[in-house]
């Protein structure tokens, strides 16, 4: 990538139909874990004008009123008002989930089975995962994405608050392209925000709000110059949104997901699905090695790779990239990434306590740059800075 260039990222929220899905999905895993820690769900939700249709494999001893689960998901993310079409207490639902195929349930088990290699758990499927982590925010993250969850989280506070602009409706996008000079970040170029709206308001006081209160609040001063271009609802109208307006389907944004289109991504989605299923655990695991080796100094851009195969516990591959900003060999990284952490997926699910119901926390705004999960601690610092040195 040239030193000199403009870079873009976008979020949604959560009234997103995409993002419905996905916290309908979520919703759905929480329940399970809450009863049954060691509930196996692959969970898939499809959103759509006035219905709800569930799909995918679960088994767990939970027992759970799916009806309830989904209204109170909706009912969560605001889509409460008369003039919507998709409302909570309205939608019709669907219920097409059966139990996990055994098949893959052996591979999974901690057990013996006939024709598997060993009585591990294994891998909920092959795959490859990724996990980065940069220096341009106090997140560790890439900025454009950071700043487009900050005005996508700030527009929700809002609208779940009543009393500034109840003219918000759930369904929003927002977007921030950085322009970068010499490698760094010099200004931001553009913004773009699309939010649904009711009838009753003109697309000038939109317009005013998002950018005197939102966007000016949520982005830093010294990057907004006079070359910052506004894009608020350039279509001139959204009021039909949501459901209503576009089919949802979960584990659509698996960009805004993780690194906005920075990092790279091994393409399985993460809302549904239980940590047994490595494309959801495995990535927050390479998140986490990837923050760590940021935080402790040893580069200032850093993306892991994984990969494993179906039932086997050991991942057939880990790479180490630091894009040239690592301070000392990258061997010496990966020999120490070995040393210091396991990616078993038994021992991925311990290392970041996930067999609890927390899931419906990761659903929006990104599934890294929150402080609260524990996949963004830097607790092993010390441990890579300690264990690099035997490798140099």
């Amino acid at each position: 990538m040239p030193k000199n260039f403009v870079f873009s990222s976008e979020s949604v929220a959560e009234g997103h139909p995409d993002k419905v899905a996905d916290f309908i999905s979520d919703s759905i895993l929480d329940a399970c874990l809450e009863q049954d820690p060691y509930s196996r769900v692959a969970c898939e939700t499809l959103v759509k004008s006035n219905t709800v249709t569930l799909a995918g494999e679960i088994t767990t001893t939970a027992k759970l009123d799916y009806e309830a689960i989904v209204r109170e998901a909706i009912r969560t993310i605001g889509y409460v008002n008369d003039d919507d079409v998709f409302h909570a207490d309205k939608v019709f639902i669907t219920n097409n989930l059966t139990s996990q195929s055994p098949d893959i349930a052996q591979g999974v088990d901690a057990k013996k089975a006939k024709g598997k290699d060993t009585a591990e758990q294994g891998a909920g499927d092959q795959g490859i995962m990724f996990g980065y982590a940069c220096a341009e925010t106090p997140e560790l993250m890439p900025a454009a994405l950071m700043y487009s969850h900050r005005i996508g989280r700030e527009i929700a506070r809002i609208r779940h608050g009543g009393r500034q602009a109840k003219w918000l409706r759930p369904d929003c996008k927002s977007q921030v392209s950085v322009r970068y000079e010499d490698g760094k970040i010099s200004e931001i170029t553009a913004v773009v925000i699309s939010t649904q709206h009711s009838e009753d308001v003109s697309k000038k006081q939109i317009e005013e709000f998002m950018v005197n209160k939102v966007i000016k609040k949520c982005l830093p001063k010294k990057l907004i110059t006079k070359n910052t271009k506004f894009l608020i609802n350039p279509t001139g109208r959204f009021v039909i949104g949501g459901p209503q307006g576009d089919a949802g389907l979960t584990g659509r944004k698996i960009i805004v997901d993780t690194y906005g289109g920075w990092g790279r991504h091994g393409g399985g989605a993460f809302s549904g699905k239980d940590p047994s299923k490595v494309d959801r655990s495995a990535a927050y695991m390479c998140r986490w090695v990837a923050k760590n080796i940021v935080a402790a100094g040893l580069a200032t851009h850093a993306e892991l790779q994984v990969a494993y195969a179906i039932g086997f516990p050991e991942p057939v591959s880990i790479t180490v990239e630091t894009f040239g900003t690592s301070t000392v060999e990258e061997e010496a990284i990966e020999a120490a990434v070995a040393d210091v952490f396991s990616f078993k997926p038994a021992n991925i699910v311990k290392q970041l306590n996930l067999l609890r119901p927390f899931y419906r926390d990761t659903t929006n705004y990104g599934h890294f740059g929150k402080d609260d999960l524990p996949w963004e601690e830097t607790q092993k610092v010390a441990a890579l800075q300690k264990s690099v040195k035997k490798f140099k």
